[in-house]
């Protein structure tokens, strides 16, 4: 299996640029996005275009146009949800859940803390009820998780850590440690597991043209239990694709 995540930074306006051509070219079984933008029949007309796979969308209910998150699969799940069912944190269209017959895809946009960091509290909220849900799928089948989890982990995985230390969203030591207690459940960051030296973003600033200047972030990632590592295969940062501020990050595994 190939398994894919990308913050598209919006479904209608990347769908526009050479997304089709680079979705067929890694020629994933499964993909997940974040951050579509859309509501989710303009989701859902938009990846029309992409006819092998079948769609699922969730959107936000509280602001048109911002977060949402869908599910793209070649294969027809044996069920979808959406949201955690939790109605503080199921308002924005962050998480979208298809069940397959040996494991679970999760892909989430996590909450960005924000400027001033100002959701700070909300995203450690965030991230207990996040951690929880996923050990309640782990009882029933073993899941796999990716998407924009908007935390790098650890210096390695930011340009400059020292500055934006615990003053950017996304590398403040609540995010940090709200990341270990996820991996903490018996989750491994995949792409860390096999290149724990590699220096490699899957996110970079427009304004600030971090992507020319290799001035990015490692916050897109693949997590999976640590009793199906002999399964994976490889993990990927595709940085050779273009159309966001994020490029895709992929998974292979035996399953």
């Amino acid at each position: 299996m190939h398994l894919v995540s990308w913050n598209v930074n919006g479904i209608r306006a990347i769908i526009k640029k050479e997304f089709v051509a680079s979705v067929r070219a890694m020629a994933p079984d499964v993909i997940g996005l974040q951050e579509t933008k859309a509501a989710k029949e303009e989701v859902l007309t938009a990846l029309e275009v992409l006819p092998e796979y079948k769609v699922y969308a969730n959107s936000s209910k509280a602001r048109k146009g911002y977060s949402g998150t869908a599910i793209l699969t070649k294969t027809e799940p044996i069920d979808v949800t959406y949201d955690m069912g939790i109605d503080v944190h199921d308002q924005e269209g962050r998480v979208v859940t298809a069940e397959f017959a040996t494991y679970f895809f999760v892909t989430v946009y996590t909450p960005n803390a924000g400027e001033g960091l100002a959701r700070l509290d909300y995203r450690q909220t965030w991230d207990d009820a996040f951690r929880e849900y996923l050990v309640w799928l782990n009882r029933r089948k073993l899941v796999i998780v990716c998407g924009d989890f908007n935390v790098a982990h650890k210096p390695i995985d930011l340009a400059h850590p020292k500055p934006n230390y615990n003053k950017s969203a996304g590398y403040t030591q609540q995010e940090i440690d709200g990341f270990d207690k996820l991996l903490n459940t018996g989750l491994v960051d995949t792409f860390r597991h096999f290149y724990p030296e590699e220096i490699k973003y899957s996110y970079w600033n427009f304004v600030t043209n971090g992507r020319a200047k290799n001035v990015g972030w490692r916050i897109d990632h693949f997590l999976v239990p640590q009793t199906v590592m002999p399964l994976v295969k490889d993990a990927m940062i595709y940085n050779e694709y273009h159309g966001s501020d994020h490029c895709p990050v992929g998974l292979r595994i035996g399953i």
